[in-house]
């Protein structure tokens, strides 16, 4: 896990998520790199407003209340309840700093239609993606299905295993962070990132989102791990 923050995340996050006994640092709510409406008519305003400043927000509060009774406790004298009280945390700090790795993650993933937005051209990660999908639809039509089967909440991945030298579609649950291979492209399958504009119909809003990913901000991370 450790691994996969350093490539997505400042390196003050990995160390305060990953190593809790050190000074709590304040995580703070990243600003998205477009306006809220820029991405419709693909993701709503609606969807991307509550999305980021209500639902990222919690991740990050959550996160800094955790991280901060963490460093409480472990500057505390060593005894059974307080290593209890410790083990308790994990949840707090596993689900909250998930949440806040993905969606920083996420919202660098999409980009308007207009600009970067759906347009992956001929390089390193097409040729990959043909080369372990068959073709970009194919690839597209297994990730849809895949991410669209998840159970409840969770995350759809295309991520790339250093072990096999190859891009392989993954899913999460809840928030729970990709840590088996490295994020390439992340997509949000949790109903507060598409219910409000396509209700229950997961597989139009998996089509769409296609519109508006960022190929070229995957590409880069592609390029940086699969050297």
């Amino acid at each position: 896990m450790l691994s996969i923050a350093r490539r997505s995340l400042r390196p003050s996050l990995a160390r305060s998520l990953f190593a809790p006994g050190l000074t709590a640092s304040v995580h703070t709510l990243p600003d998205l790199p477009y306006a809220y409406n820029a991405l419709e008519p693909y993701i709503s305003e609606e969807i991307m407003t509550l999305h980021h400043k209500k639902h990222h927000q919690t991740y990050v509060t959550g996160l800094n209340a955790a991280e901060e009774s963490y460093a409480k406790l472990s500057a505390a004298p060593k005894s059974t309840s307080t290593t209890r009280e410790q083990i308790a945390l994990q949840a707090a700090l596993k689900f909250n700093g998930g949440g806040h790795i993905n969606h920083s993650l996420f919202w660098k993933n999409l980009a308007p239609a207009a600009h970067e937005g759906g347009k992956l051209e001929n390089g390193p990660l097409k040729t990959a993606i043909e080369r372990d999908f068959g073709s970009v639809e194919d690839f597209k039509k297994t990730f849809n299905a895949k991410t669209a089967a998840i159970q409840g909440s969770g995350w759809g991945w295309l991520g790339y295993s250093s072990t096999l030298k190859k891009l392989e579609i993954v899913a999460t649950s809840n928030q729970d962070p990709l840590i088996s291979h490295t994020p390439i492209i992340g997509v949000d399958i949790w109903e507060h990132a598409f219910y409000l504009q396509y209700k229950n119909v997961k597989p139009d809003y998996l089509n769409a989102i296609w519109n508006v990913i960022n190929f070229k901000e995957a590409e880069k991370r592609f390029v940086e791990v699969a050297k």
